[in-house]
């Protein structure tokens, strides 16, 4: 991936939508857990492609491509929730309620029903370190805060999670 990066930072737009088709659904999955609704992801996804592509020469380490596209996204995630906070919304369309699956699919929707409700910092960090597989060091740098205090966010989250699961299945089993 250095090679890709670096050819991309020579000016080769081909190579840079390689790398970016490459962590298109990370980036995707990232910024849907950060700003809830897809017209919000796909703005703030824009702006990070041209924000990227417009700054790639400035990207010292090319290892580091992913973490930095990454900080990037965040970025842009948190101006659109704060343009959002701005914006008077006259009313929203209902949210469809689809079916929900039973068995495996079912405890996945459950689990991320829980990762949903957390909050802002807690499900950040859960989504970083399990859905990007990002390590505890990355998401400090990312998130510009210790390793340690990552390590308290996602000790905290796995509890809340716990709890939440585990009340789920007592009332599952209608105890």
């Amino acid at each position: 991936m250095v090679e890709e990066v670096k050819k991309a930072q020579e000016g080769d737009l081909d190579t840079f939508v390689k790398l970016i088709r490459q962590l298109e659904s990370r980036l995707y999955g990232l910024a849907k857990s950060i700003v809830k609704r897809d017209e919000d992801c796909a703005d703030a996804i824009q702006e990070t492609l041209l924000k990227a592509y417009k700054s790639l020469n400035t990207l010292k380490k090319p290892e580091f491509f992913n973490t930095w596209i990454i900080r990037i996204l965040i970025n842009e995630c948190n101006q659109v929730l704060r343009l959002r906070k701005r914006t008077i919304v006259m009313g929203e369309l209902p949210e469809t309620n689809y079916p929900i699956a039973h068995g495996a699919d079912h405890q996945t929707s459950d689990l991320q029903e829980a990762v949903d409700r957390l909050n802002d910092t807690l499900r950040l960090v859960v989504h970083l370190f399990y859905y990007q597989d990002l390590s505890v060091k990355q998401i400090a740098e990312i998130l510009e805060i210790s390793e340690g205090a990552v390590r308290a966010r996602l000790h905290r989250a796995r509890g809340v999670l716990a709890d939440w699961m585990n009340s789920m299945r007592m009332n599952f089993a209608g105890i």
